[in-house]
This record gives structure tokens, C-alpha cells and sequence, in this order.
């Protein structure tokens, strides 16, 4: 490893920016390797995008993309497009995708129609359900890359069922906790609450975005009248994306929440602010996969509105629940009268992810 490796790492949507922050800086201080942070556009939102950059200590993008929003096609398409051109101009030696939106499945197309290796952080994740967009990229991504690490076993037994050979996957544990770690005495000391002018002694954190849960107006009727219900049983801080937002707009539901007291409508937080409102919650509300991992390594209880998960480890070894819009109050309800929520994190959910993928990207460049 005379020269410097060419390593880009690519960041597209919130989930990806935190988890490239841990591993960006990791890659950086080794003098193998030179790192290029591509930054796709996916988000393109400052409440949804440059704040999780500010937060981490990430510097500018290298290469910006900007892409924006579109369907999922025209956004592939266009990251594809884009990205190909970048490793035309500069081929990179390895390609670093994470997670499972449209830009790592599109990215790692681009790379590996051009012969250039690509590493998939965050691989072997399965929920079975095709519907799912976020599957679909997780499928196809882990089946054209030349390395997957792995968050947790279940992931790795996954890949090993699909044919994908042992010497590709390395078990490296879950890099978001890394990002945690990373920022948690400035999660602690952030006063969060007192900014957004609340004055709650608990509540639940709520966050929804998913469209089998907004995109039918029926759906969302009755989560709306579930978290108005809930609210009566503990206060709701509700961390709105701008997709429900106008999912709640059109549908005329905006003003039910806006007008139930207990439910206090705040605009997507960067990650610090954000995570201190989890760490001091007494819920969790949500359909995020990130959120269900946080919650469980920090034993804090996490309903989670989805009929599955790709991340099953979090409901045998976690703090999670998988439960339907109409089970939500019920469920809030049994919740809050349970004491015993503290469990031990799943194995090498450690904050010590980043250092262990670096080890696997030298052996394999070494």
C-alpha cells in the first residue's frame, strides 16, 4: 500500500450521514488512504441534510451530486448518471455504500458496471417484504458488491442463504452507535426542550414517514386519532418530516394534531438535538429502522408501526415492538406501566464498528 487508495464514501439521506461521519473520520486518519465524501443530494433539505454534517465534524462535500427529489426511478437514474461521471474523472479504488436508500443501490450499479470494487456497510439487513423500496435496494446491492459487513448475525445468515460466498462478509457490528458515541456528551449537555420551548417533565418522541403509514389517507386518519389518544396518556413530541407534513396537510389532518394539547409538532431535528429528545423520552414512536437500533442499545422502549423489520435482532435482543396503527394506544398503555426495560445490546453494538471496518478494508486492499 505504497500509494494512496482512492476510497469514495458516498452519503445520500439522514440515516447515511450519520453513519458515514464515524467511518470518514476513521478512513482519515490512516495513511493508506484518501477519502473522497460524495455527497448524492438524495436530501436536499438543510433541516434533513447540512445539519447532520455540521453536527458530525463532516467538512464539505468533496463531490456534491445534487440530484434532488424525484420518483424512484428518476432519482436512480440520476444518481447513476451522475456518480458514473465522477468515477470517469477520478476512478476511486473502492466505492463505500451504506444502507439501503435509492443512492446506495445506484452507486454501487455505477461502480461496479465499471469494474471498480465496492464495499456495502450496513449489508444483509431483510424485512421479506418486497413492497418495501428500501428492500429492493438492499437486495440488489448485496448481490453485485465485493464486500458486505454486516451489523449483526441474522444479517449474515441472510447473505449465506442467498449464495453470497463467506470470504465477502465481515461481521463488523453496528456503525450507527459509533456515530452515538461519537457526539454523546454534546447529546447529553444539549437543551433541547428548553429551545423548542417545551416544559415536559416525560413524553413520547414520534416520528413517521413511511408511506404504508402516510401515503392512505384512511391509514393516517387513524394514527392521527391513535396519537391524539395517546397523547392523553403521555405528552407527544412529534418530529414532523416534510413528507408527512404534506401527507397531514392534504389530508386535512394537520389542524386535529395541531390543536390536541399534548402533542407539540416540531420540525426534523439535526442529529444531536434529536438524539437528546430520544435519550430523555420515555417512548419511542416511530417507523424508522435507525431509531429502533438507537433505542434498543439505549434500553429505551420503541413501538414501532410496521407489520416487519430488517432489523429482527432489535425485537429478540432489543427494546422494540412491532405493532399495528390501531394496537398503538393499547400498547402505550402497557408500555408505560412496565418497569424492566433495560437489556443488554446485541452483539458488537459497541460504538467500535468504524475501527473494525477499517481493519477489514486494509486486509482486503493489504
Amino acid at each position: 500500500m505504497s500509494a494512496k487508495v482512492l476510497v469514495d464514501v458516498i452519503a445520500a439521506a439522514r440515516p447515511n450521514f450519520m453513519k458515514v461521519a464515524p467511518l470518514y473520520h476513521a478512513l482519515s486518519k490512516v495513511s493508506w488512504c484518501r477519502v473522497r465524501l460524495v455527497h448524492t443530494g438524495q436530501h436536499y433539505d438543510a433541516n434533513m441534510s447540512d445539519s447532520f454534517f455540521r453536527d458530525f465534524g463532516l467538512p464539505k462535500p468533496d463531490v456534491h451530486l445534487e440530484v434532488g427529489s424525484g420518483s424512484h426511478a428518476e432519482q436512480t437514474g440520476r444518481v447513476m448518471m451522475a456518480y458514473e461521471n465522477v468515477c470517469l474523472e477520478e476512478r476511486p479504488d473502492w466505492v463505500i455504500v451504506v444502507g439501503d436508500v435509492n443512492s446506495t443501490a445506484a452507486c454501487a450499479l455505477a461502480a461496479v458496471k465499471l469494474g471498480i470494487r465496492v464495499a456495502h456497510l450496513e449489508a444483509g439487513l431483510r424485512s421479506r417484504d418486497r413492497s418495501m423500496p428500501e428492500e429492493i435496494n438492499r437486495l440488489v446491492t448485496d448481490a453485485i458488491v465485493d464486500l458486505l459487513w454486516t451489523p449483526s448475525r441474522d444479517a449474515d445468515a441472510n447473505l449465506l442463504a442467498e449464495g453470497i460466498p463467506p470470504e465477502k462478509i465481515d461481521f463488523v457490528g453496528n456503525i450507527m452507535l459509533d456515530s452515538f458515541e461519537l457526539v454523546r456528551p454534546r447529546i447529553a449537555e444539549a437543551d433541547t426542550l428548553a429551545k423548542l420551548g417545551l416544559d415536559l417533565d416525560r413524553y413520547a418522541i414520534v416520528t413517521l414517514h413511511r408511506p404504508s403509514n402516510v401515503d392512505d389517507p384512511a391509514t393516517l386518519a387513524l394514527l392521527v386519532d391513535q396519537l391524539v389518544e395517546s397523547s392523553e396518556r403521555v405528552p407527544l413530541v412529534f418530529a414532523v418530516h416534510p413528507r408527512t407534513r404534506a401527507r397531514l396537510e392534504s389530508s386535512g389532518l394537520l389542524e386535529r394534531l395541531e390543536s390536541a394539547p399534548a402533542v407539540h409538532l416540531i420540525e426534523p431535528q439535526g442529529y444531536i438535538d434529536f438524539m437528546h429528545l430520544v435519550t430523555s423520552a420515555q417512548i419511542a414512536i416511530t417507523d424508522s429502522g435507525g431509531i429502533q437500533e438507537e433505542t434498543t442499545y439505549l434500553g429505551i422502549p420503541c413501538l414501532t408501526l410496521r407489520e416487519n423489520t430488517e432489523r429482527p435482532v432489535t425485537l429478540t435482543e432489543g427494546s422494540n415492538r412491532l405493532l399495528k396503527p390501531a394496537e398503538l394506544v393499547a400498547t402505550v398503555d402497557q408500555v408505560l406501566g412496565d418497569e424492566t426495560r433495560r437489556r443488554t445490546p446485541p452483539e458488537l453494538w459497541d460504538g467500535q464498528a468504524a475501527g473494525r471496518i477499517v481493519a477489514s478494508l486494509a486486509q482486503r486492499i493489504g
